[in-house]
């Protein structure tokens, strides 16, 4: 997550003093605080974020003070106070917002300090926040997994309407999006495209140099279903059986556009081998999803830092009789602009020091 600040101006305002000459309005230092309407601070809204007070008083003998926090939602000015969830607190030195609390939009975030003794000795500081989209991860398969394998004689199903992530919400939304899918036979050719413009996996027009991935797709019968066609159309799609052809690894991606702002967009892959067995469908994450970054068709990891993975037999899976775990090494072809996997031969050796 980025945070953004550019460096303006505090807004404090303070009551004048009274006549007791010993006792002034409090100064307030906010951290961070250095923002205005036209630059605000930015926050995801998957994140949690703080703002920190500094107080200074100039006042002999017991101190004792009110302290409350207002937020008010801004557009060209900040004139609306917004009801805020049970779990902020807002009468503490510190504001803390859990993720999620805020809208997108922006807001000023103001602290009133009040002596009690002395009412009329009040100070204010403002900072302003700007609640932005975390970007969704577009997932074709369960848990966003990179690489599955699929008999020739099972149907594939692609679901990123239902596997894809959002972390703003509490679940994916699929019917926000609009999809577009298209495939290409790994490690031989690229996307199939005319002028440099993608060709999705219905598109009727050829690629001379790029093939399509469907094998019978001259055939009469429907090879290609979509799911959810009333709320979220295309937010699925089934490739009916024997349309892949064995012994063939196929790389599929989906483009997503947001339907209110075309600008928000989301792209994910996945690799399929297709075998002439039945196997069973096996999906793996991450058991702490925020160390494994999805990156186009890969995850980032730490170098640095253990990774814990977890794995799911998808449907029905009884009588499991053996787990094993292979990890394979990348070497990319430039030629076919495709990665080749080497099986990595030495998890023994280290088992125990780099493999649990």
């Amino acid at each position: 997550m980025e945070q953004h600040s550019s460096t303006t101006t505090i807004i404090t305002t303070s009551e004048p003093f009274v006549t007791n000459r010993t006792c002034f309005s409090p100064a307030i230092t906010l951290i961070p605080g250095q923002s205005s309407l036209a630059s605000p601070l930015q926050y995801r809204r998957s994140q949690d974020f703080s703002i920190i007070s500094i107080l200074q008083f100039n006042c002999n003998g017991l101190l004792l003070t009110n302290m409350q926090w207002t937020i008010k939602n801004c557009t060209s000015s900040c004139l609306f106070q917004i009801q805020l969830n049970e779990k902020v607190i807002t009468t503490l030195s510190e504001l803390y917002i859990p993720s999620r609390i805020l809208a997108y939009g922006t807001y000023e975030l103001t602290l009133t300090v009040t002596m009690v003794n002395l009412p009329i000795l009040k100070s204010s500081s403002s900072v302003y926040v700007r609640i932005t989209a975390s970007g969704i991860t577009a997932n074709l398969v369960q848990l966003g997994t990179s690489m599955i394998t699929r008999g020739n004689q099972q149907d594939l199903l692609l679901d990123p309407g239902t596997f894809s992530v959002d972390p703003d919400e509490n679940s994916f939304d699929a019917s926000k999006w609009k999809y577009e899918y298209y495939c290409r036979i790994y490690g031989l050719y690229n996307f199939p495209n005319l002028q440099g413009i993608l060709l999705s996996i219905d598109d009727s027009r050829i690629d001379p140099l790029n093939p399509s991935c469907l094998s019978n797709r001259s055939g009469n019968g429907t090879i290609l279903i979509y799911g959810n066609s009333t709320l979220s159309p295309k937010s699925s799609l089934t490739i009916i059986s024997g349309s892949l052809q064995s012994n063939r690894t196929y790389q599929f991606m989906v483009y997503m556009e947001n339907r209110k702002n075309s600008s928000i967009q989301a792209t994910g892959y996945v690799l399929v081998q297709i075998e002439d067995t039945r196997p069973q469908l096996i999906a793996i994450g991450c058991v702490i999803s925020t160390m494994c970054v999805p990156n186009l068709e890969f995850q980032l990891v730490n170098p640095t830092t253990q990774v814990a993975l977890f794995a799911v037999c998808v449907g029905i899976c009884t009588n499991i009789q053996n787990i094993s775990w292979n990890i394979y090494q990348s070497s990319d072809n430039s030629s076919s602009n495709s990665t080749q996997w080497i099986l990595f031969n030495q998890m023994i050796t280290y088992e125990n020091i780099w493999f649990f």
